[in-house]
């Protein structure tokens, strides 16, 4: 381990993009031939009247069917397992709370790679052996929790597995350790912030913080432009879902320029939504991931429901694997509003250019007299006793809004604290109209 390289595996992350394409193929025609042990894809494949032959390039992989969140839910829990059970060591699984959750299996073999990769983003935002690493994501099922902690360990760091929440003890623990980068949902940062400040810490001064490792929920680029001001660190994106493996999916370097996809590990499709036909490069799509080297639990053509696009191809940073920009948000969480089509994040990215505002907001949508309304709730960042100049910014916040959304929302400014805070991912969006439905 060379803590001088920029590349913690520059044998996979230096590929040209003509060896990543052959990496590719050969992978791809591996996991086809290993997926015939799922009866689910063996079905499918004798439907379509596939055969590995037919596989000669990555774009083949077109050819090959879709699988969805539904899918897994349909062979709950075990029904894609490409391996007998007994070859599995743990498993992750989703919340469950509409229907069956989504169960995913590892092997030996998977957690080695897994880590690998959590390994391989550390090492590109420029962590090393010496950093200490905190880890604020919940353990459990929730692979945000292990995954960070086994790639952290795996690039040598001392990991505190801190787990989410407590923010007393989270700033405690950051004195205390030394600690210098901490993995972390955006939401919650901007919370422990606001502790910071209660309790007369400045992370700038008091703290040896560096690097953030943020994501598992969309955000804009001015709410983390807010976290880099609040700390005076730098904050990373992060991609990961369990069904893939967990965080380590994508990942931004030091130019932050875009999340790097590991091409290595995966097969990266950007499609619309609507028709499943790929987009051009730099058109909004519905990201689609095909796993290379998925052992116990292989997805073809998995629909992620994310949203994003190509934003390149190369980089500075010497790594030619494919960069995608920051989640714009999920087909399946689009608000649909007289008509219209809105994502949370387009809110906040407005919310965000306000300095008089904080980062807790919230929205709310219902039905009134027939007519759909939203009311976005958003906190002051400081208490505002001058009524004038409340409603100027009021009346400043709606009209951004407007121009962004094309709706007029209800804009209520309210006081710092009043809205719901969360441990995990933040809940930003209350749809009350569903009563009516």
């Amino acid at each position: 381990m060379d803590v001088k390289s920029p590349y913690l595996h520059p044998e996979y992350e230096t590929l040209s993009r003509e060896e990543i394409s052959k990496l590719q193929t050969e992978r791809l025609r591996e996991t086809f031939e290993h997926c015939k042990n799922v009866p689910f894809y063996a079905q499918k494949f004798k439907e379509m009247n596939l055969s590995v032959e037919d596989i000669n390039s990555p774009e083949d992989v077109r050819k090959l069917p879709f699988t969805t969140k539904q899918d897994l839910r349909d062979t709950y829990p075990f029904g894609l397992a490409a391996v007998p059970l007994e070859k599995c060591v743990r498993l992750h699984s989703s919340s469950g709370t509409t229907g069956n959750p989504t169960v995913i299996l590892h092997t030996q073999r998977d957690l080695d790679e897994w880590a690998n990769q959590v390994a391989r983003n550390l090492w590109m935002v420029g962590l090393r052996p010496s950093d200490v690493f905190q880890n604020s994501s919940g353990y459990g099922m929730f692979t945000g929790g292990l995954g960070f902690q086994y790639g952290a360990e795996r690039l040598g760091m001392l990991t505190v597995p801190a787990a989410a929440g407590n923010s007393l003890r989270q700033i405690k623990f950051m004195k205390d350790f030394g600690t210098t980068a901490v993995h972390a949902v955006p939401s919650y940062l901007t919370r422990l912030y606001e502790v910071m400040q209660e309790q007369g810490v400045d992370p700038r001064k008091d703290t040896k913080l560096r690097v953030f490792a943020i994501g598992a929920e969309p955000h804009s680029e001015e709410q983390r432009k807010r976290i880099e001001d609040m700390f005076g660190v730098k904050a990373y994106n992060s991609f990961g879902m369990s069904e893939m493996c967990g965080p380590g999916v994508g990942f931004e370097c030091q130019e932050q320029n875009g999340l790097h996809f590991w091409e290595d590990y995966y097969i990266v499709e950007i499609v619309d939504p609507d028709t499943l036909e790929p987009v051009p490069d730099g058109e909004i799509g519905e990201l689609v991931l095909t796993s290379l080297r998925r052992e116990a639990m292989p997805l073809i053509r998995y629909r992620t429901r994310d949203l994003t696009r190509v934003l390149g191809r190369t980089c500075p940073c010497g790594r030619n694997h494919v960069r995608l920009d920051r989640m714009k948000g999920r087909s399946d969480d689009m608000m649909v509003l007289r008509g219209v089509n809105i994502f949370p994040i387009q809110i906040e990215k407005i919310l965000m250019q306000f300095s008089e505002l904080a980062s807790n907001y919230l929205i709310t949508l219902t039905t009134d007299n027939d007519n759909d309304n939203m009311t976005v709730e958003v906190e002051l960042a400081e208490m505002m006793d001058d009524y004038a100049r409340l409603q100027s910014l009021t009346k400043a916040v709606t009209r951004a809004l407007k121009d962004e959304i094309l709706l007029t929302p209800i804009v209520k400014l309210v006081s710092k604290g009043s809205l719901p805070v969360s441990e995990g991912k933040a809940v930003r969006v209350v749809d009350k109209r569903k009563v009516y439905q």
